[in-house]
């Protein structure tokens, strides 16, 4: 009789136990609901999640992995802004890249180069890229790895370019003449100085940025960054020589020409730079770099980019 007594009493005991369980799970459900149908929504600035680790406390607990875990900040920052890239719905502006919210870039790159102070490849990409975001942390990256790299003569370069695109020409002068002091520099360092307290900002002048950093990329990233930026002043040089031939039709007819062909003779007649003749594709469109037609504005009788087809983002 005590036996079954002491059997009823674990029988309810574990009937009650598993019913406050369920009761709890039920509980956190509902509250679960309710505080995601009352909570205020996140801003967008905060929809990525936040590094938990930073290099600098991984530094010196890594029982010597820091080059593998460098690796793997570099190639999370490289799928970081690919996959907002891919996701992106705007047309790309290679000029500013905030409104893809690409706030962990930065942290990204400094926790490369901080497990791994001499990464060339993460402070090139950065050079490239952070400048669209933010020039502030452009020019910490690579005054970091002029601090941790003294003899390498491509981070003035990348650090005069990042000066060149804030504007600041004086700076971008005097960075590429402490480049020229570096053993090993080309004469394109010289070549930039002089450029830079001269010129600033001419076409020509990027062109041969943009070159050189393509020639010397140590990453494909890099590479087709610069590649980019190449087919980017192509483009502006071509359609600048379009448009100067449709208004010379369109003075001479009264009309804008409706097809790029009716001005064919006068294409043939354009100056391009560095002796460089239209693309033609096989029917005879006139293409850009990435073999996209150009198109014509019929409102402002101007070539322009077809923005379906084309990888040269609009400015």
């Amino acid at each position: 009789m005590l036996g079954q007594i002491r059997m009823k009493s674990n029988s309810l005991t574990t009937i009650s136990a598993i019913s406050i369980i369920i009761l709890g799970f039920l509980c956190v459900f509902l509250l679960s609901n309710f505080l995601e149908e009352v909570h205020p929504p996140i801003p967008e600035s905060y929809a990525d999640e936040d590094l938990s680790l930073q290099g600098e406390k991984l530094k010196g607990y890594s029982f010597g992995a820091e080059g593998l875990l460098a690796d793997w900040y570099w190639m999370r920052s490289l799928q970081y802004i690919g996959k907002k890239l891919v996701n992106t719905q705007q047309n790309l502006n290679l000029e500013n890249l905030n409104p893809l919210n690409p706030r962990l870039l930065y942290p990204l790159l400094d926790n490369a180069t901080t497990l791994d102070p001499r990464f060339m490849a993460a402070y090139s990409y950065g050079a490239m890229v952070l400048p669209a975001i933010d020039k502030k942390q452009a020019i910490a990256l690579i005054e970091k790895g002029i601090k941790n790299n003294p003899d390498q003569w491509r981070l003035y370069q990348h650090l005069g370019y990042i000066y060149w695109k804030s504007k600041d020409y004086p700076k971008a002068a005097e960075t590429y003449k402490e480049g020229v002091k570096i053993a090993g520099s080309p004469p394109f360092m010289k070549s930039m100085a002089a450029k830079m307290t001269n010129e600033g900002g001419e076409r020509e002048t990027a062109r041969e940025i943009y070159q050189q950093m393509y020639n010397e990329a140590q990453d494909s990233k890099t590479k087709e960054s610069a590649e980019l930026r190449l087919f980017e002043l192509e483009s502006l040089d071509d359609r600048d020589a379009i448009t100067a031939s449709l208004q010379a039709s369109k003075s001479a007819t009264g009309r804008c020409p409706k097809t790029l062909k009716e001005i064919f003779p006068l294409l043939l007649k354009a100056k391009l730079p560095n002796g460089r003749q239209f693309r033609l594709d096989k029917k005879d469109n006139v293409i850009d770099p990435t073999d996209a037609p150009y198109l014509i504005d019929p409102e402002k009788c101007e070539a322009k980019l077809e923005l379906t087809k084309t990888k040269i983002p609009q400015l």
